[in-house]
């Protein structure tokens, strides 16, 4: 009975061995790979693969330090300086406006005496915005003649009549004007305002120009008042002379 009793001991003992074995290895995984998505980088560096991670490590342990130490300048704290309203405007024109003293007011409350001006004082200053202004140039050819031919006192039985030259139109028979075409182009490009706001634009100023037209405008003079410029690959528009105008 002794004797089976210590075999019983021994095959259980066998048993939990084994299934301890068992349980260990899924442990083992499961810890190596904790350790490996939220261990540190620095656990997770081997001795076989030590060398390749230092290569990364050259810079910093090939630096001198007390040259970095040289190279850093600490920058002043500096205080921006506030714009004043002459530096702002120092571009526009300056009118000078003075309010003048009414007449009646001239006169001295304590003695009636006129009094005389002994000065000016500056007070403000305030910022004017004047509008464009478009108007219609209508253009007229004067035509002379010779009174002389025509009384058949000349060389010539028919009256001679020389009519003044006008420039040709810039767009075709339009109302296109050089101005009216460079504004259009310069909102358009420069500012990046669409064809139709322009159109509404030139509604207020009184014009009504649909935006087919300023359409037409842009197409015709960029394809007959400028040219390529410059090497190929990089196209420079530039002004050429049209009808003895600079366009």
């Amino acid at each position: 009975m002794v004797s089976e009793q210590t075999e019983l001991i021994k095959s259980l003992r066998l048993i939990i061995v084994e299934k301890s074995s068992h349980e260990k290895a899924p442990q083992e995984q499961v810890d190596y790979l904790t350790k490996k998505l939220f261990g540190s980088s620095s656990e997770s560096r081997s001795d076989d693969i030590s060398r390749q991670q230092n290569l990364f490590d050259e810079a910093e342990m090939e630096q001198d330090l007390p040259l970095l130490e040289e190279e850093i300048v600490i920058r002043k704290h500096t205080r921006k300086k506030k714009a004043t309203h002459a530096d702002l405007f120092k571009g526009l024109k300056v009118e000078k406006v003075v309010i003048p003293l009414p007449e009646e007011e001239q006169i001295c409350p304590t003695c009636s005496t006129q009094m005389v001006l002994i000065g000016e004082e500056y007070v403000r200053r305030e910022l004017e915005f004047i509008p464009a202004i478009c108007k219609v140039i209508k253009y007229y050819s004067q035509s002379y003649g010779c009174p002389s031919c025509k009384e058949g006192v000349g060389d010539t039985e028919k009256p001679v009549i020389i009519k003044s030259h006008v420039p040709a139109a810039l767009v075709g028979k339009g109302p296109a004007s050089a101005s009216a075409v460079a504004w259009t182009m310069y909102q358009r490009y420069a500012n990046g305002l669409p064809l139709y706001r322009q159109g509404k634009g030139w509604k207020q100023y009184g014009a009504q120009i649909s935006r087919t037209t300023l359409a037409n405008w842009i197409i015709y003079c960029s394809q007959n008042y400028f040219q390529p410029a410059g090497s190929a690959g990089s196209p420079v528009l530039q002004p050429v002379i049209r009808y003895g105008r600079l366009h």
